[in-house]
Order: C-alpha cells, then sequence, then structure tokens
C-alpha cells in the first residue's frame, strides 16, 4: 500500500522556517497516525471475527477456565510480537525478505504458508463481516459479506488508501471497545470466579488454546504491523524504543480487549443460556444480555471487527508478494489486494460450510502456521544475528521467543486432529 508520508516526487527549493516547522509537525502527527495505525491493525486483526466466535463456543464449553487459554494466548503475543517486530523494523525487510537472506529458499515457503493461511482466513472475516450484517439489519449473510467486500475494495482504492486505512482501524477499533465494554456491563459476568480460572483453570484444553493463539496471533497476524511500519518508513534501529512501545501498547489493548469480551459471554453462560455454537453463539450471548438492541451492538462490534479484518488479511497477505515479483508495490498491491479480496468473497459464496464452523476453523489452521514462521526467526535471532544489525539483540527476548516456538509447536501437534474435526461438524 502506498503511503503519502512517503512521498518522494520532485526535489522542494528550501522552505521559510515557518513553513518548514509546519512541515516538521505534520511529519510528526503522520508518525504518530502510522504508528497507531499498525497498533491498531495488529489488534483489530487479532479481535477478529473469528476470535469473537472462537470466544463464545469455547466460553460455552469450558465456562470460566477458557480465562487460562486468553492468558496463555497473551503472554505468547507477547513473545511472538517483540520479537517478529523488532527484527522487521530493525532491518527494514519484510518477513519473507529476511527469511529468504537468512534461510534461502525460506522465505517463499514462509510466503506461501502465510497468503494461503490468509486466503482461508479471510474467507472466515467475509462470512463475519456477513453475520454482522445479518444482525444489524436482517438481510443475509451472503449479501453482506459482499456489500462489506466492496466497502474495503473502496478503501483499498481510494487515492490516499495508506491514511484512510489508518483512519478506519483506530476509530473502529475504539468504537468496538466501547460497545463491547458495554454489553459485559449488562451481563454481569463473574469476575472473581474468571479471575481464579485465568491462573488455576479447572481444565486445559490443547486444541482450544491453539485455536484461539493463531485466531490472535497465527498466520498474517504476526506480521500485520510490522509490515504496516515498514510502509510508513518506520524501519532502522533509531526507532526500536518507538516498535516497542507500539508493539506492546497493541497487545495491551488486545489483551483488554479480549478478557472484557470473554466477561461479557461468560456472564450470559453463567446464567443458564446455551449458545448455539454451530450457529451465531456470540450473537445468541449479546441478545441474551440486552435483548434487542444487544443483537444490535452484536452486529456492529462482529461487523467492525470483520471489516477490519478483511482489511488485514488482505493488506498483510498481499505484502509477502513482493518476494516473487519486486513490481507488486504500491498502486499495483493495491490491485493484488483488490483481487485477494474477490477471491476470498467468491470462495465464501461457494462453500457450504456454516460461518460459524469456519471462523474456528480458521484459527486453529493459523494457530498450526504459527510455529513455522517463529522457527525462521528464532533461527535469524541465534545464529545469523549479522543480518540484525550491529547492535546487540537481547538474549532474554530470544530465550522468551524460543520457549514460546517450542510451546506454540507442542500445542499444534497435539491439536492438529481436533482442529480438522472441526470440518466435519
Amino acid at each position: 500500500m502506498s503511503d503519502p508520508s512517503q512521498d518522494t516526487s520532485a526535489p522542494q527549493a528550501p522552505s521559510p522556517p515557518g513553513t518548514r516547522s509546519a512541515g516538521i509537525k505534520r511529519f510528526a502527527t503522520a508518525r504518530s497516525r502510522s504508528l497507531l495505525g499498525a497498533l491498531f491493525l495488529m489488534a483489530t486483526s487479532a479481535i477478529g471475527p473469528g476470535f469473537i466466535t472462537q470466544t463464545a463456543t469455547f466460553t460455552q464449553q469450558l465456562g470460566a477456565a477458557f480465562a487460562f487459554g486468553i492468558l496463555v494466548s497473551v503472554l505468547i503475543d507477547l513473545a511472538v510480537q517483540m520479537n517478529v517486530w523488532r527484527m522487521i523494523t530493525l532491518t527494514g525487510k519484510r518477513a519473507s525478505v529476511l527469511a529468504n537472506d537468512a534461510l534461502p529458499g525460506s522465505g517463499y515457503v514462509l510466503a506461501v504458508l502465510i497468503v494461503l493461511g490468509g486466503l482461508v482466513f479471510n474467507i472466515g472475516n467475509t462470512a463475519g463481516a456477513g453475520l454482522g450484517m445479518n444482525a444489524l439489519f436482517g438481510i443475509d449473510p451472503r449479501l453482506g459479506g459482499a456489500i462489506s467486500a466492496a466497502i474495503a475494495i473502496a478503501i483499498f482504492l481510494a487515492k490516499r488508501a495508506g491514511v484512510l486505512v489508518d483512519r478506519v482501524v483506530i476509530v473502529a477499533g475504539l468504537v468496538m471497545i466501547v460497545l463491547t465494554v458495554t454489553v459485559m456491563i449488562l451481563s454481569d459476568p463473574p469476575v472473581g470466579d474468571a479471575l481464579r480460572q485465568t491462573v488455576l483453570p479447572d481444565t486445559v484444553s490443547f486444541a482450544t488454546i491453539t485455536t484461539i493463539v493463531g485466531g490472535t496471533v497465527g498466520g498474517y497476524i504476526t506480521y500485520a504491523g510490522a509490515h504496516k511500519l515498514l510502509d510508513s518508513g518506520t524501519a532502522g534501529p533509531e526507532h526500536i524504543a518507538e516498535v516497542n512501545r507500539a508493539a506492546v501498547s497493541g497487545i495491551i489493548v488486545t489483551g483488554i480487549m479480549r478478557y472484557v469480551l470473554f466477561l461479557a459471554i461468560l456472564g450470559v453462560v453463567a446464567s443458564g443460556v446455551v449458545l448455539d455454537v454451530t450457529g451465531n453463539p456470540a450473537g445468541d450471548a449479546f441478545g441474551a444480555a440486552a435483548g434487542e438492541t444487544g443483537l444490535r451492538l452484536f452486529g456492529a462490534v462482529f461487523w467492525i471487527a470483520a471489516i477490519t479484518s478483511v482489511i488485514g488479511a488482505a493488506y498483510t497477505s498481499v505484502s509477502f508478494l513482493p518476494v516473487f515479483s519486486a513490481r507488486i508495490t504500491g498502486r499495483v498491491a493495491d490491485r493484488w489486494t483488490v483481487g485477494f479480496i474477490v477471491v476470498s468473497l467468491a470462495a465464501y459464496l461457494s462453500i457450504g460450510t456454516p460461518p460459524a464452523t469456519l471462523l474456528v476453523f480458521v484459527g486453529g489452521l493459523n494457530g498450526l502456521i504459527l510455529p513455522i514462521g517463529l522457527t525462521l526467526f528464532m533461527y535469524i535471532g541465534w545464529f545469523r544475528g549479522s543480518l540484525l544489525g550491529t547492535a546487540r539483540y537481547p538474549r532474554w527476548l530470544l530465550v522468551v521467543g524460543t520457549l514460546a516456538t517450542v510451546v506454540t509447536w507442542y500445542m499444534a501437534v497435539n491439536a492438529v486432529g481436533p482442529i480438522f474435526d472441526l470440518l466435519s461438524v
């Protein structure tokens, strides 16, 4: 995606001091917006319709014990994002290019996995957008998915697509948080039990944790914010402090949002309401908490989560394609992104899997892809440190990242069967 903050067209004559000050102020504003855009692109991608549906499904199955899964997902997020964002912005290279430099050919494999995983994810995101419009306006989910895809395409075809994406994801993310907090208050959840089981769960499910981790940091989500930062010119060791702040802030925002959403649904489940996990479990929960108004609130939250995730999945997946052809940049990349959205929509309209089941499955699939990319980045950190520049890379960060990699491999191996069993539901 082209970004206006990177305009290098024609040389300019020296500007008067006042003009120069105004230019510096505009640059600082653009940089702040880009950092917030990267933060919220990661956050809204991590709290997409898949995560919302997964939360409703697993809260129905596990009750307050699902809080432990959320805690594990946040800890893994921290380990993953702080390493990946740091390495990508240190080198100024996208993940696939950096992987190729470290281990020739591995970047192509990573790109194929991310693009395929992102496509499957985006089919689910499109389905989620359709469900959101169905809850909001009562229209057919397939028509809602088509309308939402058209809106996403219009955003990418806009002349200043980079600025528009930043603004859309920031405003949409804030609205989503406010609406979900409102439903949480109305549902009156058992907070004490939830806090206890956050650290001492009554039951642990590897398939559940793998699915929720995959839905929040798996596949393309790992790289969404970091690639957005590169497009805004935030690269090099001089920007590491602000990159770390953006990564940690994004994870804090997503962690709070995940827990608030979980509590909103837990309050409904704890009251004895049984959610239809093959239909629209999150919609059932919001409706039970606040009646017709709750259903409309769900529609708004779900649609916002879906449309921002459609944008994030399409943008990030296409950002891996330049490793195959240097021509896929700027407006050419925007056209590829439009094509990616169209293919996702066509696939959604042609498949028969219920949207809710699909949204749970895609999180699990990307949870299986996650450890592959992590392994490549840990290899770079431990054995190809020269690629990261002259600054010493924090050893503790590599240790934490390696532990997260081992955990995600263990969970993926144990969860692969149950995850693919979802498609037979």
